[in-house]
């Protein structure tokens, strides 16, 4: 028995047309229609029984201290209050720390952190247990507080050892190199600031086992950290992820603390509960991109050519490791960006301060690494007298060369890609246009400055963490023809789902609206990775690909029986399949007679990332399977009297291999950047001297806006294959485009040079705020900041308390430059660039141990099963 839906196109008209929505067409996101329309159901939309219970969370206002008391009793007796729940309450495992220890669920005797949990209330509403919350009476005993980079640096405090990669003898090339030079560059954090806040609904089974709905990217991760809390064996446990309101990397591993805390509440009382942060606590409680200040010191010979590096990134993690080690890791895989450094030493450190745990953010380290690139970029170009975009072409790795930590680069069209740009840009004329407007301003007394930069982007693509790279995923065929899939990955709104429905639509050449993904289930598709690290569409693609095939080869193995002929007669076309010249049957019959005859229509696919390694004891080998590749320039407008910038024009190349889906990539290029652009000009995390975040809405915490983009923008993608055998020769899309956001900084920069006459590089921090700028742009006229030596003490002491403690540094990034302020503030100490600072001696290993360490690694021809940490 078989019927054809209304909803798709009657078979004789599917004859005639090819299938719809197959890779490389521009398919709209499987949940368009339902995302402007509201209808998208979210972890919070769900209809819950009326049974269900809420949460809140008591949290701590100090960043460092002992807890001496907890009185909770006026918290107990609030209105609508079930039950309250301590660190003794937890039942099983107390420490949820993703990859090491570190991060306990709620406070024991020490807290760590403004905003950290202290306590769960639950209550019969939301708003109840927001209420009692706030009856807590919680006695502390203060501690010494470490809040900045420079202090955990001078304290030698890390969350984890610090780690160093060589290649060549970098001192010897600095010293011989005709031109050496050092600079520093602090970058701020940022907030992930997705739609929809962390959340968590978990309902109790009648087997007791718990079922687990949340707003999360590595659904297995959750289900195992439940399961350990609550003392369940992992298969009692089964984590529900529809949809995300975004994620970023926010939803990573943070995710995690709301639905074990939801897990103990419904085991402890046997029925559904529900939490979600506000989007203020949220913004406390939660980690952000981790903040670096980065040193270098590079020598270039006459040309601009580097010849040596001696680079220091110091990432602030916070108060435990979260996944801090893979992401300065990141950060130093990536501060060559697209660049050739003959001989490196590079330092990177993982410094411990008393703030809430940074976490994973779109481009995990990435970004920071890359941007210290493009800084030295620029202060070789001005150093030289040279156009930044001459000294950048002059750098550019060339095939057959390696990075500084051994892999090697291959297919690597950046020179084309960004020549392509220079001249569809056509960035020579504009230079020239640029040039002379600044002149004409200075000569006039304008107030306006132009800038223009054209920056590259090489971005590598796997986990670094050799054993996540690799996904599953399960198919099943119906009888009707249509077919549903089922995979490891996570929608948080970027096209994943409808690119791997495309994916398997194209496995057998069918209409894409008889494919239906679903929602990713732990119960399905088991120990998945997390979606990140730019993979989803790579592993979990490959996988339902994989799947696929074994399905496809069964029919065709079926079919070449029944009808007498042979395999290679058989072809999957145009929703038919034609057997020879004995039969055409429709997708549908084919199925449903392979049905008839006993055939397996479901199968299993899993795929693991070849040829990547790296062996951390010697910092060298392969992490990344391939790089995707990208190129920008942008043309920008800034007003020295205010600080104020304008995004005039921007035109982007991006490599993204052979799309699968056109239309999502370049919304993923366009989101990446706009989000890129709102680090580098506009998104200003700042804490007060007590460790309290003080932008901490969106009242005082700005994301870009419509108003924000570029007026005249172009995105194009590069017309390549991958070389790599990655899912029909793809690129990933969704972190690599963060970066492309460089040369509005870079071009603010350089609109800030054009003051000293391009012969200085400025001192602009990140972001780029008009407060940055306008600094910027005073000291590269030689004037004083003027909050720094004409304080209003009297307004000041008015405001904070006597001790000070309570104030927000005006410039909290000083530059190097500066050694002294008129009022006699202590400025951060500068540590001595590229000094190799070691954490305390503790038990273990300075380095994670590794299984069978590669001895000698053959890079180029390194195969799995490969070795990593």
């Amino acid at each position: 028995m078989s019927h054809h839906s209304s909803l798709f196109d009657s078979y004789s008209i599917r004859r005639v047309r090819p299938p719809k929505n197959k890779i490389g067409t521009g398919a709209k996101h499987d949940s368009a229609i339902s995302h402007v329309m509201g209808t998208a159901t979210y972890v919070d939309d769900m209809l819950k029984p009326q049974s269900t219970l809420h949460l809140a969370i008591g949290k701590s206002t100090h960043a460092h201290a002992r807890v001496l008391s907890m009185d909770l009793d006026m918290v107990k007796a609030a209105d609508g209050v079930i039950d309250v729940i301590t660190f003794e309450d937890i039942p099983a495992k107390t420490d949820i720390g993703p990859v090491f220890d570190g991060d306990p669920l709620m406070v024991d005797k020490i807290t760590e952190y403004v905003g950290q949990t202290l306590f769960a209330v639950v209550a019969t509403s939301h708003r109840a247990a927001k209420k009692a919350t706030l009856k807590a009476v919680i006695e502390y005993e203060p501690l010494p507080a470490i809040l900045t980079i420079e202090d955990a640096l001078n304290q030698e405090q890390f969350v984890r050892p610090s780690h160093f990669m060589t290649r060549g003898d970098a001192q010897v090339a600095l010293e011989s190199a005709s031109t050496r030079i050092a600079g520093h560059i602090h970058m701020l954090g940022q907030e992930h600031f997705y739609l929809e806040g962390q959340v968590s609904y978990v309902v109790p089974c009648d087997d007791g086992g718990l079922e687990v709905y949340t707003s999360s990217q590595h659904p297995s991760e959750v289900q195992q950290l439940v399961a350990e809390v609550v003392d369940l064996p992992f298969h009692a446990v089964t984590t529900v992820v529809r949809r995300m309101g975004g994620g970023f990397g926010g939803k990573e591993t943070q995710a995690a603390a709301w639905a074990c805390l939801c897990g103990i509440v419904a085991k402890r009382h046997n029925v559904p509960v529900s939490m979600r942060l506000d989007r203020q606590d949220d913004m406390v409680v939660t980690g952000k991109r981790h903040e670096f200040a980065n040193r270098y010191d590079v020598g270039v010979n006459d040309a601009g050519q580097i010849l040596g590096v001696d680079m220091q990134l110091s990432g602030l993690c916070g108060y435990s490791p979260d996944l801090s080690d893979a992401i300065v890791d990141r950060a130093m895989f990536h501060c060559d960006n697209a660049y050739y450094y003959p001989a490196a030493q590079i330092a990177g450190h993982r410094c411990k301060t008393h703030t809430v745990s940074n976490t994973a953010y779109r481009g995990f380290g990435g970004p920071q690494g890359l941007l210290t690139a493009e800084y030295m970029m620029d202060h070789i170009a001005y150093t030289l007298g040279q156009d930044p975009l001459q000294v950048r072409l002059t750098n550019l790795y060339k095939d057959g060369q390696s990075t500084h930590y051994g892999q090697p680069i291959e297919h690597f069209d950046l020179a084309t890609i960004m020549k392509s740009l220079a001249d569809d840009s056509e960035y020579d004329k504009r230079r020239q246009q640029v040039l002379e407007a600044n002149q004409k301003a200075d000569a006039e007394g304008s107030d306006k400055r132009l800038g223009l930069a054209l920056t590259p982007v090489k971005f590598g693509i796997s986990f670094t963490v050799q054993h996540l790279n690799q996904a599953g995923a399960l198919v099943h065929i119906y009888t009707d023809g249509t077919i549903q899939i089922n995979h490891g990955g996570t929608e948080m709104g970027q096209g994943l789902y409808v690119k791997i429905a495309q994916i398997v639509a194209n496995e057998f050449d069918v209409d894409l609206d008889t494919v239906k993904v679903t929602a990713t289930r732990t119960d399905k598709v088991p120990n998945t990775s997390p979606t990140a690290a730019s993979s989803g569409t790579d592993i979990n693609g490959k996988a339902a690909q994989n799947a696929c095939i074994t399905i496809r080869e069964r029919l065709v193995e079926f079919a070449a029986e029944h009808f007498e002929v042979v395999a290679e007669s058989i072809r999957f076309e145009n929703n038919h399949v034609y057997i020879a010249d004995k039969a055409t049957l429709t997708f549908a019959e084919l199925t449903l007679l392979a049905y008839q005859h006993r055939i397996s229509l479901s199968s299993t696919g899993y795929y693991k990332t070849p040829k990547i390694f790296y062996d951390r004891s010697k910092a060298w080998g392969r992490p990344f399977f391939y790089f995707a590749l990208g190129a920008s320039c942008s043309e920008v407008e800034i007003d020295i009297l205010t600080g104020e910038c304008k995004v005039l024009r921007c035109d982007i190349l991006h490599d993204v291999g052979q799309s699968i889906n056109p239309d999502i990539d370049i919304g993923q290029i366009e989101g990446g950047f706009v989000q890129g652009m709102g680090w580098l000009t506009a998104e200003e995390l700042i804490w007060d001297k007590t460790g309290k975040l003080a932008s901490n809405s969106a009242a005082n915490y700005k994301i870009p806006t419509a108003h924000d983009l570029p007026k005249q923008w172009s995105v194009k993608l590069f017309d390549r294959k991958n070389e790599e055998q990655t899912i029909y020769n793809s690129k990933a899309v969704g972190e690599p485009p963060f970066m492309l956001a460089a040369s509005v900084w870079c071009a603010i920069n350089n609109a800030v040079a054009s003051l000293g006459d391009y012969k200085k590089n400025p001192e602009l921090t990140m972001p780029a705020t008009p407060e940055a700028v306008l600094k910027a742009v005073m000291r590269m006229q030689g004037q004083a900041w003027e909050i720094a030596d004409k304080v209003d003490v009297d307004t000041i002491e008015s405001l904070t308390s006597a001790d000070d403690n309570y104030g927000i540094d005006d410039d909290r990034v000083l530059p190097q430059q500066v050694s002294h302020i008129d009022d006699d503030r202590v400025l951060p100490q500068q540590v001595s660039h590229g000094k190799n600072i070691n954490p305390t001696e503790t038990e273990g290993q300075l380095f994670d141990d590794q299984p069978e360490a590669i001895k000698d690694p053959n890079v180029s021809t390194a195969r799995g099963p490969a070795h990593g940490e």
